[in-house]
């Protein structure tokens, strides 16, 4: 079981690897559109993976409560967006698009904070990889290697424009094209790093994994509203996030669904 579960911890990592890696290839910065675009379908993929992967797991598992399943849903669903939002407070940040830093005041360069605040969204898509492999490793709850891996995929789906997103722009404001690399590598670094920690610390919580499931849905939503929503829909009027954030969804839906 653990050959599965280390290989599904590191495919989102790929991912993020892989789309770094078109600095190499590609010799003009992603367009604005374009990259509204990238946001759109990474949210799409965050929203459905909530839904489908985390928030009704965690609802099936509590079933025996009747009908107060809904309640460690509730409870780790506003955990996770306490969770963000503290985060959001606490470690200095800039968004795409945006000209003020988010969080406490810091001299970091601006390529750095744009890197820290992708890392701070990839936190929550770590820990939501961790939990559902923790959950297949317990053999107790209803969570198979084909649902874990579904979200492992849609995940590193999602990271590969994540990782242009980031690798581009470095590049575009001077870094060589080997430090833009590096920097959109490392801003992937945290997801296996929080989903070691997260199955390490459920697999010692079974009976809290409704929780955690539902904690890493309400941190993934935070991202979503707070960040991906507002990017892709930047600038001047289009459809273009729309659209993809509904190829995102449906995409990541069927992979859980055909998967699972």
């Amino acid at each position: 079981m653990w050959p599965e579960v280390i290989g599904g911890i590191a495919i989102p990592f790929v991912g993020t690897a892989l789309g770094s890696a078109c600095v190499f290839f590609m010799k003009k910065e992603l367009s604005g559109k374009v990259q509204r675009a990238l946001t759109g379908f990474a949210a799409g993929v965050m929203v459905a993976a909530s839904i489908w992967s985390l928030l009704i797991p965690a609802m099936d598992q509590s079933e025996p409560m009747g009908r107060w399943a809904f309640v460690p849903a509730f409870i780790g669903f506003w955990l996770g967006i306490l969770f963000l939002l503290l985060l959001d407070k606490v470690v200095p940040h800039l968004h795409m698009f945006a000209e003020k830093a988010e969080g406490p005041r810091s001299r970091a360069k601006k390529t750095t904070m744009m890197v820290l605040a992708v890392t701070l969204h990839n936190i929550p898509e770590g820990m939501a990889v961790g939990v559902v492999f923790a959950g297949f490793l317990s053999g107790s709850l209803d969570i198979t290697v084909g649902g874990a891996m579904a979200l492992a995929i849609g995940i590193a789906i999602q990271n590969f424009p994540e990782g242009a997103i980031i690798s581009m722009p470095l590049h575009g404001e001077g870094k060589t094209r080997g430090k833009a690399f590096i920097g959109g590598v490392l801003s992937g670094a945290v997801e296996p790093v929080a989903a070691v920690l997260t199955v390490l610390f459920a697999g010692l919580a079974v009976p809290a994994m409704p929780y955690l499931l539902s904690f890493a849905a309400g941190a993934m939503m935070y991202v979503v509203v707070e960040e991906l929503i507002p990017e892709m829909s930047t600038g001047e009027h289009a459809h273009a996030g729309v659209v993809m954030f509904a190829v995102g969804f449906t995409l990541m839906m069927a992979l859980d669904v055909a998967l699972g």
